[in-house]
């Protein structure tokens, strides 16, 4: 049990790897609020079967819920829309791999909200791992001019998306915790069906009011669609798995090995090169979540 939490996180950052490749893919047809809403429309029912799954399983009714539980699940939802959407609008500005670097700042601004919110320390260890892991993003960040296209524009966007995933696993894992049930697999399950909801309901009801011709055009592509929907539920799945099991500080920062399998997508999908400056931002990177994670121990 120990060490579960590691294998659910790996599993995790796999799947997720592989939705923001398809949802990448979807944004030139449906945009990005629209690439945007796929992964909670179609990723609804599949957690909702996970849930009835594990509810037979157990042989146990639905958690109790409570004020705590709710504004941590709906706080927690609505800031991963706003992650998502400025995720896939810096897919289209920059690479694949180097966007997924950008994202990699979370667990940075996951420890700050941690500290504050869940009062989780912050050890010399910890700190260290922020300034080597930042050191690593500025590195990203640079280019050959700072007026290029793309460049500190698409960084903001990128950390913009960081911040505001950092903001969704601290209120996830909030909302688990308030549960207090002595089972995590249904704690877990619990708060990715109901965020999951709250997603698709919000995203969709803005979407008939200000553009339905995305919501029509999502549901014309539902193959690709359906298939990242999944993708998308199973991959938040494991992640809630293991937010029930170790603090978002760990669990987000070991999800930083989805920068080697966003690398790999990258040059074998979209045929794109990483460059010696961001590569060595990468290493940096991965070398400040490595730390990070060896100070929770």
């Amino acid at each position: 049990m120990t060490y579960l939490w590691v294998v659910f996180t790996v599993v995790a950052a796999a799947g997720q790897t592989a939705r923001n490749a398809m949802q990448r893919e979807l944004t030139a047809s449906l945009g990005s609020v629209g690439a945007t809403h796929v992964r909670f429309l179609f990723g609804f029912p599949f957690a909702l079967l996970f849930l009835a799954a594990v509810t037979a399983w157990s042989g146990g009714g639905l958690p109790a819920t409570n004020w705590q539980f709710w504004l941590s699940d709906v706080a927690g939802a609505l800031a991963q829309i706003g992650g998502t959407a400025l995720m896939l609008k810096t897919m289209t500005e920059r690479s694949f791999v180097v966007t997924t670097a950008y994202l990699k700042t979370e667990p940075l601004f996951v420890a700050a909200l941690g500290l504050v919110f869940l009062h989780d320390p912050l050890t010399l260890g910890m700190a260290i791992a922020i300034v080597v892991a930042t050191s690593g993003v500025v590195l990203i960040s640079l280019r050959g001019r700072v007026a290029e296209s793309g460049g500190w524009h698409s960084a903001l966007y990128g950390l913009s998306a960081g911040g505001l995933f950092a903001v969704s696993a601290i209120g996830y894992r909030g909302a688990i915790l308030s549960l207090h049930l002595p089972g995590y697999v249904i704690g877990a399950t619990f708060t990715l069906a109901v965020g999951l909801v709250i997603q698709a309901a919000v995203l969709s009801a803005y979407l008939a009011v200000t553009d339905m011709k995305v919501l029509r055009a999502i549901f014309r592509l539902w193959r690709p669609s359906l298939f990242a929907g999944f993708m998308g539920s199973a991959a938040s799945e494991f992640w809630f798995l293991a937010f029930a099991l170790a603090s978002a500080a760990s669990v987000r920062t070991l999800g930083l090995i989805d920068v080697l399998f966003a690398q790999m997508v990258s040059h074998i999908l979209f045929k794109q090169k990483t460059t010696m400056r961001e590569a060595a931002g990468i290493v940096l990177l991965v070398a400040g979540a490595i730390l990070l994670v060896y100070s929770h121990r």
